[in-house]
């Protein structure tokens, strides 16, 4: 673990889907997607941006104890400030900016509670970091390339495994378990205070291997807690103890990113190829929202926002679940995106 002094970085202030149309306060249409108890208002480019700050690509979304919304960007190239990290309150009325040095790393993020006070923990692909922050943005700790784990030991011509981390998990216990999705297709597992414990997983399709574990979580709905990957090269969901051994797969989901669960156990995964989606506490699928997976996605998601479908999601990232149970969804989209699913 490399430890650096504390410091503030870069602040700154089941049933068949439906697709139909609801009146707003303005009179306009907003698109509604999915069917019985389930069924969501989209509010697409939801929060309002200040002008020096323009979008890279949209990665990461969590909601705070307040009902604040932080949104991880990569920043785009044409945006003034170099600020990655954006948080709006819970109306989409802009907050404050700060995180310089994520600017084109901006990856995953988590937030946890310890004791009263909550922290974010960060992905940085391009630094290969894991940060822990405050809500402000000061740093506490970094978590760089993992060299006590034999995985990442030099091979035959001298050369480090890729790391590039894009998500993590917090276990019960404070246990923190990393990703390397971009990078060698690991999970290193550290304690609560950054100091490595273990590697597991790697790039394969056999059980307990995996293909860039995108995104990672531990589900504590059962009675003990599980382990959950997005391993999406694999297109599955692949589950593990906390010790890294391998129990089962989960089918659902083409391109999983990662998941947010629901005060009632519900999970949101968003589904890179064009598609966001439910599934109950069980892990059975109850709605792909906004499916538009029979499309060209991948080219639609380079183009101008005004080349998107309303009411269908182009490739979903990141994705939670607020208090309310409103569903907010980032994209992978070289203009960024944000969309908000209020619950009808």
């Amino acid at each position: 673990m490399q430890t650096i002094s504390r410091r503030r970085f870069l602040g700154t202030g089941a049933l068949a889907p439906l697709i139909l149309h609801a009146d707003d306060k303005a009179g306009t249409k907003r698109p509604v997607m999915g069917a019985g108890e389930h069924v969501y208002e989209a509010y697409h480019d939801w929060g309002a941006l200040p002008p020096s700050i323009q979008y890279g690509n949209t990665h990461g979304v969590i909601e705070d104890s307040q009902g604040r919304i932080f949104v991880h960007h990569t920043v785009g190239s044409a945006s003034e400030s170099s600020d990655s990290m954006v948080v709006f309150d819970a109306g989409g009325k802009f907050v404050k900016s700060w995180g310089k040095d994520f600017k084109g790393g901006a990856h995953g993020l988590q937030i946890q509670r310890e004791g009263s006070t909550e922290f974010l923990y960060l992905c940085d692909t391009r630094r290969g970091l894991v940060v822990k922050a405050t809500l402000d943005g000061e740093e506490v700790f970094t978590l760089g390339y993992p060299e006590q784990s034999d995985a990442y030991k030099p091979g035959a011509d001298g050369n480090r495994p890729k790391y590039s981390p894009t998500n993590l998990a917090i276990a019960p216990n404070g246990d923190l378990y990393v990703g390397d999705g971009y990078g060698s297709s690991y999970i290193n597992q550290y304690n609560s205070k950054g100091e490595y414990l273990r590697t597991f997983g790697g790039k394969g399709r056999e059980p307990g291997k995996v293909d860039c574990p995108h995104g990672i979580v531990v589900d504590t709905r059962g009675p003990a807690p599980i382990l959950t990957v997005a391993d999406r090269a694999n297109n599955r969901i692949q589950r593990f103890t906390l010790a890294g051994e391998h129990i089962d797969f989960i089918e659902g989901t083409n391109l999983p990113c990662h998941f947010s669960y629901s005060r009632n156990g519900d999970v949101v995964i968003p589904d890179l190829g064009a598609r966001v989606t439910l599934m109950d506490r069980d892990n059975r699928v109850i709605e792909h929202l906004g499916d538009d997976s029979s499309t060209k996605w991948q080219e639609t998601r380079k183009l101008s926002r005004d080349r998107f479908t309303a009411g269908k999601f182009v490739c979903p990232h990141s994705a939670c679940f607020d208090h309310e149970g409103n569903i907010f969804v980032v994209e992978w989209v070289e203009v960024g995106r944000v969309t908000k699913l209020k619950k009808v």
